[in-house]
């Protein structure tokens, strides 16, 4: 099946995985300890959790609330956030290279040295949300949301030496 996206392609393995009563868990992981299933939170009502410090590699947490949620120093690189609830949430610290985060509310949210690297944003919200010494280097975001970024752009990335205006292109 090379003509499907590798998304698609894993959701269809899943699904048949499932529908065969086999532990797709356990069998991939045992077939390459160093590659574990991504682990999916979608629909999820996670209001509150505490995911900081996590190993959350290209988790998927679309369509989920995760007001509250603190995922501060958590490595979410390649984790997918599309069309989530992220108001009043901790990622300080946390990892997002080359993320999906795009629809997503970060009203209130804490992204203060985050990293952002090559991730997506597009439609994501960031009203009254705390920046400084995030790094956004390579990531996409619409006009108008790096313009209201820059407009409290500070700091520089304790983890990449960036600073988060030179990130976001702000003059």
């Amino acid at each position: 099946m090379p003509w499907l996206p590798n998304l698609l392609r894993r959701t269809l393995i899943v699904i048949l995985g499932l529908a065969l009563g086999v532990s797709l868990g356990v069998g991939a992981a045992a077939a390459n300890p160093n590659y574990p299933p991504p682990l999916s939170f979608s629909n999820a009502e996670l209001k509150g959790r505490d995911f900081s410090g996590q190993q959350l590699r290209a988790a998927e947490f679309s369509n989920a609330n995760l007001e509250l949620t603190n995922f501060s120093d958590a490595d979410v690189r390649g984790a997918i956030f599309s069309g989530s609830v992220a108001t009043d949430a901790d990622f300080r610290g946390a990892d997002f290279t080359t993320g999906m985060l795009d629809s997503v509310s970060f009203t209130r949210s804490n992204l203060s040295d985050a990293i952002l690297v090559d991730t997506i944003l597009l439609r994501a919200t960031f009203d009254e949300t705390a920046i400084a010494g995030a790094d956004f280097s390579g990531a996409i975001l619409d006009g108008a949301q790096a313009r209201q970024l820059c407009k409290t752009a500070a700091g520089v990335n304790s983890t990449t030496g960036v600073a988060t205006r030179d990130s976001l292109g702000c003059r």
